[in-house]
């Protein structure tokens, strides 16, 4: 039986490549709204972003989605990501 290659992505705060489904990805539509993306597959720019605690407000701290994503990323998104990390 064929292994099935697993698609690899790069967390904006720490810089850890990890599986794609071990990441959240936070994206800006083509309209503008930014969002967290819990398919992965919603049009638009993405970011991908680590389920710690810490790498959730290392981004919000130095505003890493905000350059990422070419938007400014509002102050409620930052809170469904802290509700939905793990505590390291």
């Amino acid at each position: 039986m064929k292994t099935r290659k697993i698609p690899m992505r790069k967390c904006v705060a720490c810089q850890e490549m990890k599986a794609k489904k071990e990441l959240t990805r936070i994206v800006r539509s083509p309209e503008g709204e930014v969002f967290v993306d819990s398919t992965g597959k919603k049009s638009g720019r993405g970011a991908y972003l680590c389920h710690e605690a810490a790498c959730v407000e290392q981004a919000k701290k130095k505003k890493i989605l905000d350059t990422h994503l070419k938007s400014k990323v509002p102050a409620e998104l930052y809170e469904e990501l802290e509700k939905g990390s793990h505590t390291s």
